[in-house]
């Protein structure tokens, strides 16, 4: 009986190993996969604003964009030690356990980490030896933890470096560069650290099965052949580029064997001329697309590089614009089997997952620095800032549950679903911001839906509030109440209400025009003209009757005439 049970004991403990046993991903082919050989798409979420931040995510305007800039002018208002103090709780607060526990119950299975270098090391112009690099352990422990947190929800890390030393491009912001000092590509002095740096990552993480690849540069975009070409986008050799990024893998790779190399081209990722073929044959390109068409014209240069050089491609950033294109752009990759990485997962602004509220005091700052008021005193910026990083947390962030839905459940189905539940009955209230989750055209229907200024030179911006959700339908915020502005004729609104019996029920649209607009209510199909007063710009009610069956309506309010602001259908 005790060898039975001996025998039980290790069956089970050899099936929980099984379990929990993870090989490295590879790049077999043209695809990614596990220890198993299996297929991996890679559904990912950048950090983005946690170890380097950009200006706009902290809608800083009027004083530069690189983190380096808002530092100095931070210190200006509070003092270095409170700055300090500042950016350490910052680090602290950003991403936290439950940011990643998160992550992975929404539908993540990776996490894409944007490091500055100089939470590692020091700059060049700071080193106390020359040609000599000094460590810092803050980064590296930042990063074990992201990465214990990883593992623990079977999620893959994978290392960006987002902010090169010395800054790899012409667009300032996204590397933190100083254009006053030397970039990566002016000075071997730089470039020698970021080898130095890459290997010595890749000693501490060779063995770590849960790191999913080394993404060594992010968005170079320098002009090396013409001085014109800013970004790199007609380069045609990429010569500086290539050969860096061979030197990074050959120095990965006296350490460690087992991680894939990521690579991204000149132009913000996606100029490969001159770059091809890999050099390594655990190689992975990626790409980033932002406000172009999600079609398959939008790819197929990538596309042709992944069959030509039989090498896996993947989708290393990409989002910053309205529901529709998210959902076109992810249901565009799957169906190509490319992974994704979406940015980011929390800024101030509504497109994406968690939302950052702006504190009173904060944008005090921001009025000052934009030049549209006055310097606020020491203890208010030090109020503001404090109340800002705690604002961060993923606890204080606001859900937008909107984005997540769309990413993941509404790339796979047309089906549509209730915002939040609503059982009719007198005096309960639905409001109009909070129409059913689903695709444009079926739980909703707005003429401007996306930012496609990449592809087409207009810049829309496909939701004019934005505030409260991220789909095409304009919400406007005035004090604590949001309502849905410029309904245009032929836009469209659904519900879904439940009801208890077969009845009738006198309902009030609550509206405010300028002048008389007309608007149709639908319930079950049946369609009904609503003629609406000119209420001079005051919200005023507008009954109608409808009729419910026992069970779920769909109720549906459409524009017939543009102009109409609407809050709310009430139920009397």
């Amino acid at each position: 009986m005790k060898g039975r049970n001996l025998l039980l004991l290790l069956c089970v403990l050899s099936f929980s190993t099984m379990l929990n046993a993870q090989g490295f991903l590879k790049a077999s082919g043209t695809s990614i996969v596990n220890d198993r050989g299996e297929k991996i798409i890679l559904r990912g979420m950048g950090l983005g604003g946690w170890m380097l931040q950009e200006g706009y995510m902290l809608r800083v305007q009027g004083i530069g964009q690189q983190q380096h800039v808002i530092r100095k002018n931070i210190e200006e208002l509070i003092g270095k030690e409170k700055t300090n103090a500042f950016y350490d709780t910052w680090l602290t607060n950003h991403t936290r356990k439950i940011d990643v526990d998160s992550m992975a119950r929404w539908g993540f299975n990776s996490i894409r980490l944007p490091m500055h270098y100089n939470l590692y090391t020091l700059p060049v112009d700071e080193e106390p030896v020359p040609n000599q690099n000094t460590w810092i352990e803050k980064g590296f422990a930042i990063t074990d933890s992201l990465l214990k947190w990883c593992a623990a929800n079977h999620m893959y890390l994978i290392l960006d470096l987002h902010a090169a030393p010395g800054g790899q491009g012409n667009d300032l912001n996204i590397s933190d560069r100083d254009p006053n000092k030397p970039s990566l590509w002016q000075s071997e002095a730089n470039q020698e650290k970021m080898i130095a740096f890459w290997k010595k990552l890749a000693a501490r993480y060779a063995n770590e099965p849960w790191i999913g690849g080394y993404d060594i540069i992010n968005e170079p975009n320098w002009g090396f052949e013409k001085a014109e070409d800013k970004n790199g986008c007609g380069e045609i050799l990429n010569e500086p580029l290539k050969n860096l990024m061979i030197r990074i893998t050959k120095a990965i790779r006296e350490v460690d064997k087992n991680h894939i190399v990521i690579i991204e081209g000149n132009c913000w990722g996606n100029n490969y001329s001159g770059v091809l073929p890999t050099w390594d044959n655990n190689m992975v390109l990626s790409f980033h697309k932002y406000w172009n068409y999600n079609d398959q014209a939008s790819i197929q240069k990538i596309l042709d590089l992944r069959k030509q050089y039989n090498v896996p491609i993947w989708l290393g950033e990409s989002g910053e614009n309205s529901n529709l294109w998210f959902r076109d752009a992810i249901h565009l990759m799957e169906q190509n089997e490319i992974g994704w990485a979406w940015w980011p997962l929390k800024k101030m602004g509504n497109n994406n997952p968690l939302e950052v509220k702006v504190p009173k005091n904060y944008q005090k700052i921001l009025d000052y620095w934009s030049k549209k008021g006055t310097k606020p005193t020491a203890e208010e910026s030090e109020q503001g800032l404090n109340e800002f990083a705690d604002n961060i947390k993923l606890e204080n962030c606001i859900y937008h549950k909107d984005v997540i839905d769309v990413m993941f459940r509404q790339t796979k189905t047309n089906e549509v679903i209730p915002f939040k539940n609503f059982i009719a009955k007198s005096g309960a209230t639905i409001q109009a911001i909070d129409y059913d989750l689903g695709r444009n055209r079926f739980a909703y229907f707005d003429n401007d839906t996306a930012n496609y200024w990449v592809a087409n030179g207009k810049h829309s911006a496909g939701n004019n509030g934005r505030v409260y959700r991220n789909d095409g339908v304009d919400i406007a915020q005035e004090a604590n109440n949001f309502y849905v502005t410029n309904f245009e004729s032929s836009e469209w609104l659904q519900y879904t209400v439940i009801s208890s019996s077969d009845k009738n029920f006198l309902v009030a649209l609550k509206v405010l025009t300028k002048k008389q607009e007309k608007l149709n209510i639908e319930c079950n199909v049946k369609s009904t003209e609503v003629s609406l007063p000119n209420t001079n710009a005051q919200w005023k009610e507008v009954e109608t009757k409808i009729q419910l069956k026992t069970g779920k309506n769909i109720i549906r309010i459409k524009a017939q005439t543009g102009g109409v602001d609407f809050q709310a259908i009430v139920f009397k």
